[in-house]
């Protein structure tokens, strides 16, 4: 299985605008798009669509917590109903743009404190895969977690994905910032190296642990997000 490059895009509302989007539709394989719980706006979410298929890119859905304040990485109580209920309506939004430009959907992937949670929480995982089991695709999530435990539960496909602008707890978990942060070229390019070429990664607190990567991801709102995937780019172009 080749290894690919997605980023969230579409992580914008209304006038307000930030992100990398129109530079990583170039280096990127696949997008997430917020669909408009803790980003995103209809407009945006079309144009979205329509420059990632234009560019040729593959289209997920990146649903999330509906907390447009916190930028959906502050957790709350969901029942299981209501979180796949939550996944349901986001990812219903977007194929409905995908349809209107010729596109169908690629996956499915949780966004922050959403996809934290869930990758500790059987129930949530199992709401969110069985959306994607509604429509026959993969969902992206950590390899050995409740995401992948769901998916093959469910009979869903699993995509395992790897952060190099994150940093990661010694149990495998993300540590997610409030707001992004510039990481390092040489030290994303290093965590990209070494985890697809020895599938290790390495704690914040230095302890290493194995992981396993089919996908690389890089945020559009990581303030240097271009020099970023283009270096994962370059490591992946040596595999």
């Amino acid at each position: 299985m080749m290894v690919t490059l997605n980023a969230d895009m579409g992580e914008s509302f209304g006038i307000h605008t930030f992100g990398n989007d129109d530079k990583l539709v170039d280096l990127v394989d696949t997008v997430n798009v917020a669909c408009g719980f803790h980003a995103g706006d209809p407009t945006g979410m079309h144009e979205t669509v329509a420059k990632a298929l234009a560019g040729g890119v593959t289209v997920g859905a990146h649903p999330g917590l509906p907390d447009l304040v916190g930028f959906g990485r502050r957790e709350m109580k969901l029942f299981q109903d209501e979180a796949a209920d939550i996944v349901r309506y986001q990812v219903g939004a977007l194929v409905a743009f995908l349809k209107a430009e010729g596109g169908t959907l690629d996956h499915i992937k949780a966004h922050g404190s959403l996809y934290g949670m869930s990758s500790r929480d059987p129930e949530l995982a199992e709401a969110i895969a069985k959306v994607a089991a509604e429509y026959e695709v993969p969902i992206f999530g950590i390899a050995n977690t409740e995401h992948e435990k769901a998916a093959q539960k469910l009979g869903v496909p699993f995509v395992a994905e790897f952060y190099v602008d994150l940093g990661y707890r010694a149990d495998g978990g993300l540590i997610v910032a409030r707001r992004p942060h510039a990481t390092p070229v040489d030290e994303a390019t290093e965590r990209a190296r070494k985890a697809l070429t020895e599938g290790i990664a390495t704690a914040v607190t230095g302890e290493e642990f194995p992981i396993r990567v089919d996908s690389v991801c890089v945020h559009s709102d990581t303030p240097n997000a271009i020099e970023i995937a283009q270096a994962v780019r370059n490591v992946l172009s040596t595999l």
